[in-house]
């Protein structure tokens, strides 16, 4: 492969189409400006991997609220707007200010859902949203703050830390999908019925066939291909609503507040404040990944302006309805997939999620998939976050007891609200706000063993941060 001229390293720069034998640039591929021809199916690619994870959190989380059609649609609609946005200021930036100038996706976390339902269910009808915004809100600020200093707390958040987190957000999320699968409504009477049993099982092996069967592009798009023909097959039983279709406006922007003014709640900002860490470490990783993919240097400049972005994103986003904003690992992938670097591509796929989100009837076309269809894509959705965190923790040295015990410990602490939703129901409300998420109670265990075992007393552990780094 022929390597990039350095001098132009930092320079945008075109190339003609495909088949043209002057097509190789003389820049680095991540600052190449492709023609449409190639530009406009790569950034299509980027759209399929992240547009199911992209809406979502908004799906979730509105369900929880008990959101109408209406709110519902506005939700996504918003979680589109803010992640193309973030997405634009990521690849694009300000250079030595914000935006790491790479192909990275922004968008809101999955890893976020957890805990901001604990907070949802810890507040009155009313109260869920607000109160759920404020500390998004707060966790911007926290990111903001303490970005430029990240590196030298990342070894507080090794793989040891950060495998245990990831795994519990998909551990505990696990329940969602399955209730979806059984008609989303537990006070339905036809709940569990047996028609959505099999719907969701019948989407669930059209993702699997798309798996095993799919090639390139095919594979990459199983998820969307499940929900489609999972949707397509709900109709002739009545079970797809294309209520939010006929209502939806056709084009609107989100309204600032619209669920109304913050709260700030001192239990629910600690709990998306730990989470927030949890995505540093996240963004922190893939931008290290992702520089090895595309033989660009990161440095820890361009981690803090990537960080950044992450907290510019995280702080505004709430006022449009956003939620906290972080990296798309599934992206990261496309980028190793398909060895297209180009950061002008992701920037493209940014400016059509804008696109999508400035048009509500579109995000209303995704409300449209019926519950058991999103369960049995949420099983392998969710799934995969929580081997996710398994293929960390097998990188995490677990050879070592005192591992073995910490990683055991922080996982039964996480998994005590799902087995027992009722076991914090004697303590103090911020109590149970920070321990009735999973990922919160397993966070605080797996960090404060971590601190236990491998720095009280110890003096190595401050010179491993960019090792825990690399390592994550």
């Amino acid at each position: 492969m022929a390597q990039p001229a350095k001098g132009s390293a930092e320079g945008p720069c075109s190339t003609p189409p495909v088949g043209d034998e002057a097509s190789t640039p003389d820049c680095h591929p991540v600052d190449e400006k492709l023609h449409p021809s190639r530009l406009v199916p790569a950034a299509l690619q980027h759209i399929a991997a992240m547009y199911a994870g992209v809406v979502t959190p908004p799906l979730i989380i509105g369900q929880a609220c008990g959101l109408d059609t209406v709110a519902q649609t506005r939700l996504i609609a918003a979680g589109l707007l803010i992640a193309g946005l973030a997405t634009i200021l990521q690849t694009l930036g300000v250079k030595g200010f914000v935006g790491n100038r790479l192909p990275f996706v922004n968008a809101a976390s999955s890893a976020g859902i957890a805990p901001i339902l604990a907070i949802a269910e810890t507040n009155a009808k009313g109260d869920q949203l607000p109160a759920i915004y404020g500390a998004v809100m707060v966790a911007g600020v926290f990111c903001l703050l303490i970005g430029p200093f990240f590196g030298r707390l990342l070894r507080f958040f090794p793989p040891l830390v950060t495998g245990v987190v990831i795994t519990l957000i998909g551990v505990t999320l696990m329940p969602v999908p399955v209730k979806w699968a059984q008609g989303g409504d537990e006070t339905s009477p036809d709940f569990g019925d047996m028609r959505y049993l099999a719907l969701a099982a019948f989407t669930l092996v059209v993702i699997l066939l798309f798996q095993r069967f799919g090639r390139g592009f095919l594979r990459q798009v199983a998820l969307l291909a499940g929900l489609f023909i999972g949707t397509l097959a709900a109709i002739p039983f009545g079970m797809a609503d294309f209520t939010s279709v006929r209502t939806a406006p056709l084009a609107a922007l989100p309204t600032p507040f619209a669920a109304g003014a913050p709260l700030f709640q001192p239990a629910a900002i600690l709990s998306l404040c730990i989470v927030m860490l949890v995505l540093m470490t996240e963004s922190a990783a893939g931008m290290l990944a992702l520089g090895e993919i595309c033989e660009r240097e990161t440095d820890g400049k361009t981690i803090t302006r990537g960080l950044r972005t992450d907290g510019i994103a995280t702080l505004v986003g709430p006022v449009f309805g956003g939620f906290p904003t972080s990296a798309f690992a599934q992206n990261v992938g496309v980028v190793s997939l398909t060895r297209v670097r180009s950061r002008y591509v992701v920037a493209v796929a940014g400016a059509t999620l804008i696109v999508l989100g400035a048009f509500p009837v579109l995000g209303a076309v995704v409300n449209v998939v019926p519950m058991p269809v999103l369960g049995g894509a949420g099983i392998v959705l969710f799934g995969s976050i929580a081997v996710s965190g398994i293929r960390t923790l097998s990188e995490a040295g677990l050879d070592d007891s005192s591992n073995i015990i910490l990683v055991a410990v922080a996982l039964g602490a996480g998994i005590i609200p799902l087995a027992a939703p009722t076991f914090y129901a004697d303590f103090p409300a911020w109590a149970q706000t920070v321990l009735g998420s999973g990922i919160s109670a397993g966070a605080l265990v797996a960090v404060s063993l971590n601190l236990f075992f491998h720095h009280l007393g110890t003096r190595g552990g401050a010179r491993n941060a960019a090792a825990a780094l690399k390592s994550s």
